[in-house]
């Protein structure tokens, strides 16, 4: 088997009163198909990934982005799931944004996109402005949260935000200017904070959208336990136990017993 394949994103309609081809294909909408193109193959492993290649051709206009098999295999499944359902909710964020993307463009410029891979008998998807590839809304909740790491940068002249490094990855939160404005001190690079922010999380899958998250407050975090603290809550429990005769008996009351 070929250790490489495509993916072929082909968009048929008109500019005016010309049929569309690569001659009068703005160099916005390349830009807009290329970066859809690596979240559909890679939706989250982007630093990883290995190299995609692009070629442009007559046919209307085909993108043909060239990668290793293995995930045009997986994305040929995915378009199949896809193509099925007329559903794109239980993607991964990236990817339905993705084809959400595709399909806003079908419908605001009347194009008609098929998307196919290169693997023999390959699933194919049609968008147009009949379908409704669409994330569903009531998926996507306002959530509270919080992320703990060290700020790695901070700042902004016009779209302010905080950039923090967690266990899972960095996150960029959109931050006020006026946070800035009352810092004391240096945060970037220092020890370790959390930051309380809003932002959507999917209902099924507990999935952040890291797009959407806006600054609460910043959170002095203090990582280390009070050791005098917690002996004496043991304490306490521990004579609180002491005046139980039968524990087991005690513990099997306060469960209860439910029968199968």
């Amino acid at each position: 088997m070929d250790k490489t394949g495509y993916i072929e994103i082909k968009i048929e309609g008109s500019k005016g009163n010309l049929v569309l081809k690569p001659d009068n294909y703005d160099i916005r909408d390349i830009i807009s198909i290329l970066e859809n193109a690596e979240n559909l193959l890679f939706p989250t492993d982007k630093k990883e990934r290995p190299t995609i290649s692009y070629k442009i051709e007559e046919g209307s206009v085909r993108h043909i982005f060239k990668t290793s098999i293995q995930y045009i295999i997986g994305f040929n499944a995915v378009i199949g799931q896809v193509s099925q359902l007329q559903n794109i909710d239980f993607l991964d964020l990236a990817t339905s944004k993705a084809f959400e993307n595709i399909q806003l463009i079908a419908s605001n410029k009347d194009y008609t996109f098929t998307i196919k891979t290169s693997i023999e008998k390959s699933n194919e998807i049609r968008i147009d402005n009949t379908t409704q590839l669409l994330r569903t809304e009531a998926v996507w909740v306002d959530a509270e949260l919080y992320f703990y790491g060290k700020i790695t940068n901070a700042g902004g002249k016009n779209k302010a935000n905080l950039h923090i490094l967690t266990e899972e990855g960095s996150i960029t939160i959109a931050t006020p200017i006026s946070f800035f404005e009352t810092l004391e001190e240096n945060i970037v690079h220092k020890r370790v904070y959390g930051i309380r922010a809003v932002g959507k999380q999917h209902l099924e899958t507990g999935e952040i959208d890291k797009a959407s998250l806006k600054f609460i407050e910043l959170i002095n975090y203090e990582p280390n336990y009070d050791e005098k603290y917690l002996n004496n809550l043991i304490e306490k429990a521990s004579n609180k136990w002491s005046t139980i005769k039968d524990k087991d008996a005690w513990l099997k009351e306060i469960k209860g017993s439910y029968d199968a």
